[in-house]
């Protein structure tokens, strides 16, 4: 975008009309007129009105490199600070669906670091020994449980990865057969992986609902993104640390000293 905004621009100097006619055009290519505005300078205003791109290595700045600057990863998605090293993400349709992962994972890792954390502070059983408790509440069988979590989780997601090749396929009837309407569950924002809409946003943090319809509010969604793929992140890793204490009889609060 820089470089063509910058050659725009030097064309525009060079053109006859412009620099008045050939003899201009050749004293400015001299650099006898027009020193106070030089083609490097505009090219330096053009290349400071781009967005930096961020790299995940501090102080690295290197472009081209597929390592540290792969060019499949162009600064457009929350978070995305250029780092995947094994190329997962060269295809675009792979790349969208990795980032629809992680942002699965991530939620369920906030999810289970918080309930671990409270469920240990409540009852004082390791989460890792809690199903296993003969005073653990367990109100069905493991068999009933098993049966639910497949049918029901298995539904969702079923739900889940047809929604992920059509955004819209939720918004019908059918799909919804508990609701009296399907827009509860269209996708308001029209991205994948943030429906948002009354169902999805009921305390209208990415949106208001003006006449009864969802309007969401672009710069409050993508500041809301970028700071949940980020604690995303953070559970993912701590829910790793998680499993390695565990496996040395440890808990995330004996950790801590509580």
């Amino acid at each position: 975008m820089a470089a063509a905004t910058s050659g725009a621009l030097l064309n525009g100097l060079g053109s006859s009309f412009l620099s008045g006619g050939k003899r201009s055009q050749t004293l400015l290519a001299a650099g006898k007129i027009g020193a106070a505005v030089t083609p490097r300078r505009f090219v330096a205003v053009a290349a400071a009105a781009a967005p930096a791109k961020k790299s995940w290595i501090p102080a690295i700045r290197t472009r081209g490199n597929s390592f540290l600057d792969p060019e499949w990863l162009d600064g457009s998605l929350p978070g995305d600070y250029g780092f995947d090293p094994l190329g997962l993400g060269r295809d675009p349709a792979f790349l969208k669906w990795y980032r629809e992962a992680e942002l699965i994972h991530g939620r369920w890792a906030m999810a289970a670091v918080v309930g671990i954390f409270v469920g240990q502070a409540w009852s004082g059983i390791p989460w890792f020994e809690a199903g296993a408790d003969p005073g653990a509440i367990a109100p069905f069988s493991f068999g009933s449980l098993l049966g639910t979590q497949l049918l029901l989780m298995g539904w969702v997601e079923s739900k889940r990865w047809v929604d992920f090749f059509d955004q819209d396929s939720q918004s019908v009837e059918w799909a919804t057969p508990w609701s009296r309407t399907a827009e509860n569950f269209a996708n308001a924002t029209g991205e994948q992986g943030y429906p948002g809409g009354k169902f999805f946003d009921p305390l209208g943090f990415a949106g208001t609902i003006q006449n009864g319809v969802y309007i969401p509010d672009r710069d409050k969604l993508e500041r809301l993104k970028l700071a949940e793929i980020k604690h995303a992140r953070i559970a993912m890793l701590a829910m790793l640390i998680f499993y390695f204490e565990a496996g040395q009889g440890k808990t995330p609060l004996g950790a801590l000293g509580l």
